[in-house]
This record gives structure tokens, sequence and C-alpha cells, in this order.
């Protein structure tokens, strides 16, 4: 490990880069000055150099949280790969799983430990938090401990109280999206001695915003793909639609494939490969797709659908242009389309009796006894659970996340591990084992030629091409490796690559099951909140889209971008951000009050030029904001 290395040492050593982006430095220095720090990044924007660099110069272990499992795993490899050892814990891992990671921990070198949030409080890790030499508790996604926040995760809570073992370790929390609102709810509920926030600005001077109302969103999409160039993501709602429009682009001759949660991990990783390497251009997906994807050279992103919120749209609408080229974030909307987001929201917050019952159901499924199940761990798949019971998947998901924010369970995505084997036995202990067991012998000879360091670390294995070198059938090896597990000779990890759900809790009775209010109540009228900025948003169209944007986040002092669809408009008109701006502020309740002809609003506005005037309320009737009414006259529109 670097000692007495520069933080720009560290830098160039492990990821090549001879300088840090902007902010990355400043923030990197207050960790190491031991301050508490919140480090406000855009999408892209490098969060992860901010707690790896400073991990790597100050003598100790950095504990990360976060409760994206692939964003973990991949992080983790990454580290590895650079030579630098990591480990990382959640749910999910079998207790020998965990025990390895705690053993790697305790006895070699490990500098970072990543963490779900859930797993943060366990009895298991409580106990051995004592002896452990932490140097730093990095807080990734730290939007998720503020209720405000608009992916809030109660275990996050529960950092402050680690905290409390830690006294004097700093805390570096990170996110992309955060109003003023939850950046200072993320410094209060992470105990900050005192507050200290690092922001970059959210404009993107490289990216173009632009809203379309479009009834055939069919033929704009193509109109959209044939004039810009390059790679791009299309994001839909559904999983059904991910493939229609796919197989629409693909016989209108652009290269488009579909991606979903509900594919399997190998057909995930061959379409994301596809569509990084650029054989495929243009990805339809849910948005289970973008999440840690780092491919610099997306030149469009289009939404069909009204996201949920301005976050989420301004996250999945950042993953355009991370290599600061001209780029393209395009939004398509018809007024159905915001019926169908209320609609979806009242989905999205189920019933309490609703929810409880469902929680019951959970238990059946899985035929757990009350005061059972505390940290079991089981295959999940929602569409079997939904059968089972006669539920609509989408309400089936949306009463379980608000179970799993009560703290009773845990979801996890699906990801795919490999399957992987540990030899226990010591080698003459093995070998006696060989002698005794003769028919064991080929199996365990096999793996030994065929894979290095099964001793000391669990090695991925091919349980078919284990079961052809020894010409036998890939079912008699599973048969064979989960003998020898319950022998202790070794340790069978099998292939996972199904979806996930933790019990963190032992199953208690339906109807003792309390929905606290600022998960329910709370959390509903926040949700309609946030719908509501991001229809304004959708439906406005005289005020520049990046403003509208940076403005939701609480940074006011950005100019126009020149370059969304309302900017261009406005340039056409041939009118300054000020003019324009002092023409509303007069018209607007003018037009409001009655309605007025030009000649009206001319005499009405004595001190604003008559050309100015014209062209301003050309350009207002041309986007729907004042409605031509009979004999002339102007009435401004109301939404």
């Amino acid at each position: 490990m670097p000692s007495g290395l520069t933080i720009e040492q560290v830098l160039t050593k492990y990821w090549g880069y001879s300088t840090f982006r902007p902010a990355q430095k400043e923030i990197i220095q207050s960790v190491l000055d031991g301050k508490d720090t919140l480090a406000l990044l855009p999408t892209g924007g490098g969060k992860s150099i901010c707690f790896q660099v400073p991990g790597l110069v100050l003598d100790g272990l950095t504990l990360v949280i976060t409760p994206l499992i692939a964003l973990m795993k991949d992080q983790v490899e990454n580290l590895r790969k650079k030579g630098i050892p990591a480990e990382a814990i959640y749910s999910g891992m079998s207790p020998r799983e965990i025990e390895l990671a705690i053993n790697h921990v305790f006895h070699g070198p490990t500098k970072f430990l990543y963490l779900s949030p859930e797993r943060l409080l366990t009895e298991r890790f409580l106990d051995m938090l004592p002896s452990l030499k932490i140097c730093l508790i990095a807080v990734d996604e730290a939007h998720c401990i503020s209720q405000w926040g608009y992916d809030f995760r109660p275990p996050y809570l529960r950092i402050a109280e680690i905290r409390k073992l830690l006294p004097p370790v700093p805390v570096l929390a990170l996110t992309a999206t955060a109003t003023k609102t939850v950046v200072n709810d993320i410094q209060s509920k992470l105990a900050f001695r005192q507050n200290n926030s690092f922001e970059r600005s959210f404009e993107r001077i490289n990216l173009a915003y632009v809203v379309y109302k479009e009834e055939d969103k069919h033929t704009r999409l193509l109109r959209i793909f044939t004039n810009v160039a390059g790679t791009g993501i299309i994001y839909v709602r559904n999983r059904r639609k991910t493939r229609e429009i796919a197989e629409f682009l693909i016989k209108n001759g652009i290269s488009a494939d579909y991606y979903h949660a509900g594919l399997t991990p190998k057909e995930r990783d061959k379409k994301q490969d596809a569509w990084k390497s650029g054989r495929m251009r243009v990805m339809v997906s849910t948005n289970a797709f973008g999440m840690g994807i780092d491919k610099a050279d997306v030149r469009l992103v289009v939404h069909l659908d009204l996201p949920d919120s301005i976050e989420a749209y301004f996250q999945e609408a950042g993953r355009a242009g991370r290599d600061e080229k001209k780029s393209y974030a395009v939004l398509l909307y018809e007024e159905s389309d915001i019926i169908d987001a209320r609609h979806n929201l009242e989905l999205s917050f189920p019933e309490p009796d609703l929810i409880r019952k469902i929680y019951q159901a959970l238990g059946n499924y899985f035929q757990l006894a009350t005061g059972t199940g505390r940290d079991m761990v089981f295959d999940f798949e929602i569409t079997d659970f939904s059968s089972r019971y006669n539920l609509k998947p989408v309400t089936a998901f949306n009463a379980l996340k608000f179970i799993e924010r009560e703290g009773f369970i845990t979801l996890n995505e699906s990801v795919d591990t490999p399957s992987r084997i540990l030899i226990n036995a010591r080698k003459d202990d093995l070998y006696r084992f060989q002698v005794e067991n003769a028919r064991f012998d080929p199996l365990i000879k096999t793996i030994l030629r065929s894979y290095g360091g099964v001793f000391t670390e669990p090695s991925i294995i091919n349980e078919a091409e284990l079961a052809r070198r020894l010409s036998t059938t890939t079912e008699d090896v599973i048969k064979a490796l989960n003998y020898l597990t319950e022998r202790e000779v070794l340790t069978y990890f099998p292939r996972r690559n199904k979806p996930q759900l933790t019990f963190c809790s032992e199953l208690i009775r339906a109807e003792d099951l309390r929905i606290s209010p600022e998960n329910y109540a709370d959390r509903k009228m926040d949700a309609h909140r946030r719908l509501d900025a991001i229809i304004e948003y959708a439906s406005s169209g005289n005020i520049c889209r990046s403003k509208m944007l940076i403005s939701y986040f609480g940074q006011n002092d950005c100019k126009r971008c020149g370059v969304c669809d309302v900017c261009l408009k406005r340039n056409r008109a041939e009118l300054s951000e000020l003019d324009f701006n002092t023409i509303v502020t007069a018209i607007k309740p003018l037009l409001k009050e009655q309605d007025m002809t030009m000649e009206m609003l001319i005499d009405a506005c004595h001190n604003i030029s008559d050309e100015k005037l014209i062209k301003a309320v050309t350009w207002l009737v041309d986007n729907d904001k004042i409605k031509v009414k009979d004999g002339g006259k102007f009435r401004w529109a109301e939404l």
C-alpha cells in the first residue's frame, strides 16, 4: 500500500490520471483533515475516487456503505484488479462467505470493506467493530438517509449509531442528486460535527435538454435517431415496451436491443457488452439499465414515459455526454402520460391493510412460523409469488418496498455470482481423504489441476467443464461437490443468478406490522410534490430547461443554456433573456385578469418597445402560453 505518497501520486499510480476533476481534490483534502464531508457530485462526476484515494493514503480500513450490490461487487473487483485488497459483505451471502470475508479483513491487508446498510448493525459486525482499525466511513447514495430524498432507506438512519462507537473517524457522504433540504438532512442524520458540503454545479453545458409534446412518439423517435448520430439509451416504464420499441427501431434500420431486470444475468451481460462496445447502437430499457455503467460517449438519452421525479430524470438524462461532447436529453410526453403517471403514483402506495396481507402471504410462501426467519435468505421471483397469491406484480412489489422500508426484509436485485469452491482441508488431510475415498480422487485431482489458489481463496469453477473432463454429468459433479461440502473437505458455493429476499427480523403477526407515517403519508405527499415538479418541467415552455432543472436543486445563479428547445425558440424571436422576462412579468398578470387585444397590451406596456412586445406575444402564442380568443383578444393560458 502506498506509504507516504501524495494524493496526486496515488491518483496517477492506481487510476492513471494526472489531475483531479473539479471539486475532487478539495473533497479529499477535507477528509484528510478529519472533517465530516458531504460531496454532491453529478452522475459520472467521479464520486468513488473521493473516498478511494484518501482510503489509500490514510492508515487503516475504509468502511464503504452502499445499497447497490451490483455496484459494490463491481468496485471491489476493480480495486482488486489494481492490486488493492477489498472485501464486500451484503445480504444474501452465505454464512461461510461472510466468514471468509471477515477473516480477510482481520488477517489480511484489506483497505476497503463494502457493506450494505442492513449488515451494518448486525450482532456479528458490532462484535468485530472494536477490533477494526477504521480510518474513514464513506456513505454512498447518501440521499437514501433522508425521508425527503427520492430513494429513502430506513437502514441508513442507523449509520449514526456506528459513529458513537468510532467518535474520531470522519464521515464522507456522497450523492449525485439532492435538494437543499436533503443536503441539510443528510448532514443532520449522519451527525456531522459541523456542516461541510462541496457541490459541483449541476449545469451540463454540453447537454441540450429537449421536450416534445408528441402523440406520434414512434415517428418522432425515428427522426431523432436519424438526425443525431452515436450511441443512445431509450427509457420506458415497463418491460413489454422495451421489446416493442427495440423491434420497431430494428425494423426501421436502427441497431437496437432491449434490457430489463427480468432477463437472465447472462442475457443482460451479453446485451450490455454489445452496447458498450458499440456493436449495437441503442438500448431500450427500464430504469434497471445504467447504474454504474461507465460509457462516456452516449450521445442521446430519450425518455418515452414521464419519469417519477426530477431527481430520477436528471440522473438518467445525465448518462449522456459524460465525455463533455455535445449530447441530447429528450423527453417525449402527451397528456395521457400525465394521467398515467398520477395513476402509477397511487398504485405505488397500496393501502396499509393490503401491505399487511402481503407480509402474511410472504411468511406463508416461505413456510415460516411466527418468531422465525431472522437472517434467512431466499431466492425470490416476484412473478411466482404474485401468481401464487393472485396479486398484481406491481402491487406486490410496492407493498414489499414498504415492508423493506420498515426494516423487516431486504430485497436484492438479481446479481450473477458464478460457482466457486474453497478447499478447507490441509494438503496432508486432503491426500488422506483421497486415499480413503478413492471415488472422489479424480474429481479432487481435476480441481487441483484446473484451478489455482483453491486453498486460500474461493475459485470460480465451471461444473459443466469439470463434468466433461471427468466424462460424467454436471448433475453428478454438483452432487459430489455438495457431499464434499457436508464432509467439510471443501466449501461449494453454487451459482446464484436470481433476486433474493432476506428477512432482517423474525416474522411477526401481520396485524402487528406497523406502517409508520414517515414511510407512508409523508412519503406519499412528497411523491406528489416530486411528480408535480416533473410535470411542470415537461409542460413549461417559457423557462430554460437547464435553469429549471438546476434551480430545483437550489442552484439559482446560472444563466439560460441557449441550446435547449425553449432557448432555441426564444433565440429565433431575437429577444434577450432580460427583455423576454420583463415582457412576461408585465403582461402575464394583465392577461390573467382580462382578455386584451395587441393594441390594448401596447397601451398598457408603454415603456416596452412595440416590436419587442409583438415578438414576445407571438412566441408565447406559438408555444401555447397565450390563447387567442374571439375578436383577436389574448388570454394567458392556464395549465
